[in-house]
């Protein structure tokens, strides 16, 4: 794995943990050890983080005298920190992960003196693998719970999440907390591009599977029946083909933004149109009414959590442009 950037790293002193930098994040980290430290090991992308945030947020509940850290991708870690209930975040490729699959030599101490720091960890990383967990428990000496990635069951991800830490899950909604940088760096780009301040369409064309997407022209044929001067289309890097389709027919496109950021944008954009993607789940989550597309995957698991409504078929092509605007009018 990946060396560490920036991690925080423990040294005794009176009998107390003294931390002498920051994680990638720059979260708040806490010198005195007697406030406690709790660690969320999750491997997963966007959608499925946005999907476990109402656990995260339970989580914090659970343990509120306690700092309460994200170890996950590294922009993922860095973008939960002060929006999802996360006060710190760890890169998932950190060195000391490696040595939770090692199967012989010396043990590692940078590994002991990170993992114990916390007083609690629940692992939804390589939870059914003994080795790993049993490894993860030594280094930390800490009581450790490994809830599943993709928990069974019926229900949407998010209650399943839930339920997997022993939580009520009640009435299920993500939250994203935009920060003020988020808002400044989202009023930018909308400068940028020339759209309005406010009102205007979000459409997020692509998702973790081309079979998942609604073409493209139809995206594009819905924008200019909106007004292709209110519209904008998000790209990831997955649809790094598209860069110039929807600019080439008058529609502002962008591309290669933070995630904070692009939770700004969904938080002051009018409505959103989107595939079963990680960016329908995010503009849910921060806000944005909308309609997500689905075709063969279940809505009644994957549906972004919020005012959205869903459009299913099978093949997804199916769906028109027609029913798409009579759906935005309702949502």
């Amino acid at each position: 794995m990946r060396q560490r950037e920036g991690d925080a790293i423990g040294a005794k002193a009176r009998g107390a943990v003294v931390l002498r930098s920051v994680a990638i994040t720059g979260g708040n980290l806490y010198a005195d050890r007697r406030r406690s430290r709790v660690l969320v090991i999750f491997p997963g992308a966007i959608g499925d983080l946005i999907c476990l945030g109402p656990a995260i947020r339970a989580l914090a509940r659970r343990h509120q005298d306690a700092s309460m850290e994200l170890m996950a991708r590294a922009e993922l870690a860095r973008f939960a920190v002060g929006r999802m209930g996360v006060s710190a975040g760890h890169s998932i490729d950190r060195r000391e992960m490696a040595a939770m699959f090692r199967s012989s030599g010396e043990p590692d101490s940078a590994a002991r003196e990170f993992f114990g720091a916390f007083e609690r960890i629940y692992s939804f990383f390589a939870a059914d693998d003994p080795h790993v967990m049993g490894a993860l428990e030594r280094y930390s000496g800490a009581e450790v719970s490994t809830p599943p990635f993709r928990p069974p069951g019926s229900g949407h991800m998010a209650e399943l999440y839930l339920r997997s830490i022993d939580a009520d899950p009640g009435e299920i909604r993500s939250r994203i907390d935009c920060t003020p940088d988020d808002r400044a760096a989202a009023e930018r780009e909308i400068a940028r591009v020339g759209l309005p301040k406010s009102g205007f369409i979000l459409i997020f064309p692509g998702s973790g599977s081309a079979a998942k997407n609604w073409p493209a022209e139809r995206f594009a044929a819905l924008a200019n029946k909106l007004g292709a001067d209110c519209a904008l289309a998000i790209l990831g890097p997955a649809e790094a083909d598209l860069a110039g389709f929807f600019p080439a027919r008058g529609i502002a496109s962008l591309s290669g933004l933070e995630l904070g950021t692009l939770a700004a944008i969904a938080e002051i954009a009018g409505s959103f149109v989107g595939n079963d993607s990680g960016m329908s789940h995010l503009a849910a989550a921060s806000g944005c009414r909308g309609v997500a597309l689905f075709g063969a995957t279940d809505p009644k698991r994957w549906r972004p959590l919020g005012d959205v409504i869903v459009l299913k078929r099978l093949p997804i092509e199916s769906i028109t442009v027609e029913e798409v605007l009579a759906a935005l009018a309702l949502a």
